[in-house]
């Protein structure tokens, strides 16, 4: 435990560098140093809810010009 006290900053850099750090206290392991990685956040469906508002107008449907591109009944040239 005294050496790892001394020696914290070259542990550090051994966890960063991938190397597996255990410190021990009489022969008996104690704690093992691990790199700290992110955790992404959890998406919380539904937290959006009364915050966003859209504007009717907005909810028109397709483009009629767009939609006729897709439109089965339109004859295309062959390739």
């Amino acid at each position: 435990m005294h050496e790892a006290k001394t020696q914290l900053s070259r542990l550090v850099e051994q966890v960063l560098e991938g190397e597996d750090v255990v410190i021990a206290r009489n022969g008996k392991r104690l704690v093992r140093l691990i790199k700290d990685e992110p955790v992404r956040p959890r998406r919380v469906f539904g937290s959006l809810k009364g915050k966003v508002t859209i504007d009717d107008d907005e909810l028109i449907g397709p483009d009629p010009d767009i939609q006729a591109l897709f439109d089965e009944s339109i004859e295309r040239p062959l390739l």
